[in-house]
């Protein structure tokens, strides 16, 4: 039995690492900003913000062979002071990062494709606005080369969709069950029709995080988290309409105030090669839900939290 402390993991994500990490029977402790009770002995919530400040006073009461950190720094150097404290800390600490840093060179892409923060030399805009991919990038870069212990996982998640964000392309958050129940169609870009989707089940994605904690051989190492279900967009929409009725058109792209998000990523082929995560984890293919079911899985939550 291990103690595992997931910061800020009280959304999509930390949700079902906590469940996992439990079901492999270490004792789960989360700090969020959401006010959540446990009936689980093994599962504690703190409700609070995850600053320097509170951590110090956490870890002088108690250590943590496992931390989970899925704060987004938006500004990499804003992480520094974080690192050095989680990582004297604990044993093995895991690092949020996003597959949004990989560019669109490779295909499927594997955990060494090039990255954009080295490819896009041609637009000055990307690289002093973007604040997503490029931080993560940044962040990753610092890990390597810190002087604290070396004693880090890092993961790129693809997008994972979950009761709190049903994610298509450009649309998020409730938008599409909102536009179901009032039986009005959403507009997707056409261009990114036959694009393969960098989308998965959020329990799936949950489920590879919480294994690559406590393995020796993940230290060091970069993952990409997704269980490669490599589905086009597409396919998506016709997953969406098939289990909530939600009708799509499908029209030219135009995100003017949401450029790099498009223009960097969802624009971009996003298939992936899990060979290295599925044998850190010894998950296999079966061991993950479609995302046909993970859906499913989300609306009936949804529809009970109701």
């Amino acid at each position: 039995m291990k103690q595992v402390l997931l910061i800020a993991g009280g959304g999509t994500l930390g949700t079902y690492t906590a469940e996992e990490l439990l079901r492999l029977g270490h004792c789960v402790d989360v700090i969020c900003l959401e006010d959540k009770a446990s009936d689980n002995e093994k599962l504690t919530y703190y409700t609070a913000s995850a600053t320097p400040d509170y951590l110090e006073k956490l870890f002088e009461c108690k250590h943590y062979d496992g931390i989970v950190n899925f704060l987004h720094y938006r500004d990499y150097k804003s992480y520094i002071p974080y690192h050095e404290l989680l990582s004297k800390n604990t044993d093995h600490l895991i690092f949020l990062s996003s597959y949004r840093v990989y560019a669109d060179m490779q295909h499927p892409i594997t955990e060494t494709a090039p990255q954009l923060i080295d490819v896009i030399t041609d637009d000055p805009l990307f690289h002093e606005k973007d604040t997503y991919g490029l931080s993560k990038s940044k962040a990753e870069r610092f890990l390597a080369d810190n002087p604290y212990p070396k004693n880090w996982t890092i993961v790129r998640p693809v997008i994972s969709f979950s009761m709190k964000r049903f994610d298509i392309i450009m649309t998020s958050k409730t938008e599409v069950v909102e536009a179901a129940m009032k039986g009005t169609p959403i507009q997707l870009p056409i261009e990114a029709r036959g694009l393969t989707a960098g989308l998965d089940w959020a329990g799936n994605s949950g489920k590879l995080i919480a294994n690559l904690l406590f393995k020796k051989e993940c230290i060091g190492e970069a993952y990409t988290i997704s269980s490669a279900q490599n589905l086009t967009w597409g396919e998506i929409a016709d997953i969406y309409t098939e289990v909530l009725g939600v009708r799509f058109e499908w029209v030219p792209a135009n995100y003017p105030h949401d450029l790099w998000r498009w223009r960097y990523d969802r624009a971009y082929d996003r298939a992936i090669d899990n060979t290295k995560v599925l044998k850190a984890t010894g998950l296999r293919s079966e061991d993950f839900k479609s995302i046909r079911e993970g859906l499913k899985i989300e609306l009936d939550r949804l529809k009970n939290k109701e």
